[in-house]
């Protein structure tokens, strides 16, 4: 988990829900954010970013989970591997 710590304090919010919402749902994303980057979430920015990734399709609604949409880009810490993230 402390790649997720790392990712949180370190990357964009939009970077890092680019990668996550892939693999978490947005409580869990909310949670983690509350924990190791609170003012996100005061400021109300977590969830207007997340909304707005959805408003640019670079993310989708499938069911109920969340995949990459057509104008999804791949986050540079994901490109060069940062995190060494299977």
């Amino acid at each position: 988990m402390s790649y997720i710590k790392k990712m949180i304090e370190n990357e964009s919010i939009e970077d890092t829900l680019m990668y996550l919402s892939l693999k978490k749902s947005y409580q869990t994303i909310d949670l983690l954010y509350v924990q190791y980057r609170f003012e996100a979430i005061a400021e109300g920015i977590l969830l207007n970013t997340y909304m707005k990734l959805f408003q640019e399709r670079k993310l989708i609604q499938n069911g109920k989970k969340v995949i990459k949409g057509p104008n999804w880009e791949e986050p540079d810490f994901i490109k060069i591997n940062k995190y060494n993230i299977d």
